[in-house]
Formats: structure tokens, C-alpha cells, sequence
């Protein structure tokens, strides 16, 4: 039986890390209990923080991420024919970012396609990926998710005092940071990605995050003359109340998906499932349900050390839990990506095969 498995993977962040401190001297502290909700303690961001000068691209990242993966996957660029990218922040309208990575690879032809769901966005790729490879279609795929936020939050503080900076346009720079990575899926003929689940559960809601500017909503005119040509609006109240129970359906969508029961799962990959705020908004909405209970100390992410990264959490999030040995052939991984803009999610359940990676290739820094 044909199956898809993944074989590699890579991530990416630019520059070095920027720590609370030095967010606070951009603009102004966070109430303490604010703060250690947020269990972000550093970001990474494509852009200088004093200038607002970009020193990467989102496309760059990209191709980084892309580069590391196919590396630790011991696969040339060549053999890769089906490319699926992942981001709400591309460098341009059009083309898309996804056929500026395939230029950067240097491959004349391949199938690609770009999603532009958020968090939920790579785990929605890997089970197109799957699709694609079990219906022999393609043999190798490579899905990248990337996120370039830092140059629509910089406008934030750029040549504005800290004292004069809101509550609540000073979250956003807390909370979100840049980068990418990257999943190698090729055809085997055991274990790999099972079938995955996705949903959009917030038709009715109003959006979570808005990044308003750039688009076609307005009269181009109109916005040039806007205080922001991209504002970036979360709400953070809203957030709080309704992200728990996305969580909570993504995860027992996932598993009953994939038919895993939680008590079987060896690890669950949640962006933010750790998140002192998220947890506490579980535990007061009374969503933590027994899937979620029957995983306890199972559950991971690398938020702390990354900041929220939209797009690009889960691969980055995964290639950090997979360099580092905690993740293991033979071990089930379910991977569940999540999107407050319209309440988005995408979960896969993954029968790992991967071994770890030797140490010549443990190094996910700049290529």
C-alpha cells in the first residue's frame, strides 16, 4: 500500500533573538499577569528593530527552511514535484511565494500551490501532500509554511515614543515573530500520515486578527492616506474566549480522523497548547475535554523560544522536537495547527518513520 511519509524537516528564523526587554524599550511594558500568560520569553524577526529595515524576506525564509529540510532528508531539489507553501504574509500579491521558493530551488517545473489559512495552513498542506502521493500523483512534496509578521507590526513603534504606544496595539509585538519551516513528504510503503481533518468554525464569528491594508477592500488612494498601510488588530478578549474551544474540536477532529485514540498518541504538536493564557481559558470555558486530559505531558510546542509564527509553528515546531531526538520511529504524532482570523484549524495524525538526524545535518541555522 502506497503510503506518504514524512522523511524531513528544516526551519528557519532570522537574525538573532529579541527578548522581552528589548520589546519593552520599543514599546513599553506589559502587566506581569499579561505577560507570563503569554509564555513568550523571545521572537525572531526579518526586519531591524531600531530602523525597521529588512535583512531576509518571507521568500528567503523560505527557501532556508526549504534548503534545510531537503537536506536532512538526503533529497535533491530536483526530485521534488509537488510544492505546497503555507502564509498569510507573502512578499507580493502575485506571483506567489511559492513560485519564488520553486526559482530559489532552481526547478523549471513542478506542481505548486499556496494556502493562505494561517496556523491551520501547513497541517492542511501535509494531507493535500498525502492526497497526492497515495493517488500517485506525486512522489515527492515539499510543504513549507512561512511567516514574515515583523513589517506590519514595526509601524507599531517606528518614530513613536513608548509612552504614547496603547495596550493593546503593544500585545501584537509581544506575542509575534518571523520564520519558516519545512516538511520533506515522499511515497513509502508503510507507516507515514494518516487522514487528516480540517474546518472553519467561525463563519458566523467576527474575525479574531484582522491585517487590514494591501488588499482591495478599500480604494488604494484611501488607504495610502491611512496612519498604517497595514494594521495588524487583535482581539486579544476574543481570543481568549474562543480559541480554547477550536483547540478542543481541532484536537478530537484530529484523532478521530486519523483513528487514534489520545491515550495511544505519543505526542501532540498544539501551537500555544501550553500557553499559561490558553490553559486558563480552558480550564474557565470547561473544554478541557478527556482527549486533552488523556494527553497531559504529551502535548509540545516551542513557543516560548519563537514567538507566534503563524504558518510556519507547526513545521518549525516539529523540526525543533525532531532535531532534538523527542520525536522517534514508531512513535504516533499528531500535528494540529490552529488560525484566529476566521477560526481555522488543521490537524494530521503522523506514524513517524523518520530516525533522528545525524549530527552533520542537526543544524537548522542560516544557508
Amino acid at each position: 500500500m502506497r503510503t506518504a511519509q514524512i522523511i524531513g524537516t528544516g526551519g528557519y528564523q532570522p537574525g538573532d533573538p529579541i527578548d522581552n526587554a528589548t520589546i519593552e524599550k520599543l514599546v513599553g511594558p506589559l502587566p506581569d499577569d499579561v505577560l507570563n500568560g503569554l509564555t513568550i520569553e523571545q521572537r525572531f524577526w526579518m526586519i531591524d528593530p531600531r530602523t525597521g529595515e529588512h535583512f531576509d524576506s518571507n521568500s528567503g525564509m523560505a527557501y532556508k527552511a526549504a534548503v534545510a529540510a531537503l537536506a536532512a532528508a538526503e533529497v535533491e531539489p530536483a526530485e521534488v514535484d509537488l510544492m505546497i507553501l503555507a502564509t498569510g504574509t507573502p512578499d507580493y500579491t502575485l506571483p506567489p511565494s511559492v513560485n519564488l521558493v520553486q526559482e530559489k530551488l532552481g526547478l523549471e517545473s513542478c506542481a505548486t500551490l499556496e494556502i493562505r489559512s494561517g496556523g491551520a495552513g501547513a497541517a492542511q498542506a501535509l494531507d493535500i501532500a498525502r492526497l497526492w502521493i497515495e493517488q500517485g500523483n506525486a512522489t515527492t512534496a515539499l510543504v513549507i509554511g512561512v511567516e514574515a509578521i515583523s513589517p506590519a507590526i514595526a509601524p507599531v513603534f517606528l518614530e513613536t515614543e513608548p509612552d504614547k504606544i496603547r495596550m493593546r496595539d503593544r500585545i501584537p509585538l509581544y506575542m509575534f515573530g518571523d520564520g519558516a519551516g519545512a516538511i520533506v513528504v515522499r511515497a513509502g510503503e508503510h507507516g507515514g500520515l494518516r487522514r487528516g481533518a480540517t474546518r472553519a468554525i467561525g463563519g458566523l464569528r467576527k474575525p479574531g486578527i484582522w491585517a487590514i491594508g494591501g488588499g482591495t477592500h478599500a480604494p488604494l488612494l484611501q488607504q495610502q492616506r491611512s496612519k498604517k498601510l497595514v494594521d495588524l488588530r487583535v482581539d486579544v478578549v476574543g481570543a481568549g474566549d474562543f480559541t480554547p474551544v477550536m483547540v478542543s474540536e481541532a484536537l478530537s477532529h484530529t484523532l478521530e480522523a486519523g483513528q487514534l485514540a489520545a491515550a495511544d498518541a505519543d505526542w501532540c504538536l498544539i501551537p500555544e497548547g501550553n500557553a499559561g493564557w490558553m490553559l486558563d481559558s480552558m480550564r474557565d470555558a470547561g473544554v478541557k475535554t478527556a482527549d486533552w486530559e488523556a494527553l497531559e505531558g504529551r502535548i509540545f510546542d516551542n513557543l516560548a523560544m519563537t514567538g507566534a509564527c503563524g504558518c510556519a509553528a507547526v513545521p518549525l515546531f516539529l523540526d525543533n522536537a525532531w532535531r532534538n531526538g523527542m520525536i522517534q520511529p514508531g512513535q504516533r504524532v499528531a500535528l494540529i495547527g490552529v488560525e484566529a482570523t476566521k477560526w481555522m484549524y488543521g490537524g494530521i495524525v503522523c506514524d513517524w518513520t523518520a530516525p533522528t538526524p545525524s549530527p552533520a545535518t542537526q543544524s537548522n541555522e542560516s544557508v
